[in-house]
């Protein structure tokens, strides 16, 4: 069972630590000469270096929808931190069956979370644009999804057993 747990454990840190480069780095979109997150814009320039600007204001980027997409992303690695440190307090504090069901609660929220980030993004944003593709980030924010998901299931899962 202990084998179990430190599996659990690593399995959640991978998934906060995905969820942090998803919700941080700037690779949401790309083109030959942009790349864009949920917070910035990066454009290559002549000399081959980067410049940060603002994203527009405008279409392609609704600040209602982008405005939940951050705070979705943000929100997600909370409720995953919030998680792996209910997950330690419990396993030493409660007795069996109650054990992980509220560290199953939370990260099941941070699963929720980044889901609704990424498919907001996915629907509202780069609809028309036909030069790019999405980065990195983005991808990392679906496969954290599945992680963080995967990992609430198991904890559900565990409130039954003894450790």
């Amino acid at each position: 069972m202990l084998i179990l747990l430190a599996g659990i454990f690593v399995l959640h840190i991978i998934g906060i630590i995905m969820l942090l480069v998803a919700t941080i780095d700037n690779a949401w979109w790309e083109t030959d000469v942009m790349s864009t997150d949920v917070w910035f814009r990066w454009v290559k320039m002549a000399n081959g270096l980067w410049n940060q600007t603002d994203l527009p204001t405008t279409h392609p980027y609704p600040q209602e929808y982008l405005q939940a997409v951050q705070a979705s992303s943000v929100l997600a690695c909370i409720f995953s931190i919030i998680s792996i440190l209910v997950f330690l307090a419990q396993l030493f504090t409660l007795t069996k069956g109650k054990r992980f069901t509220l560290s199953g609660i939370f990260q099941l929220l941070a699963a929720l979370s980044i889901m609704i980030a990424a498919a907001i993004y996915t629907d509202r944003f780069h609809l028309k644009e036909y030069t790019g593709w999405y980065g990195h980030c983005y991808i990392l924010a679906w496969i954290s999804f599945s992680i963080t998901f995967i990992s609430s299931i198991i904890y559900f899962v565990l409130r039954k057993k003894t450790a």
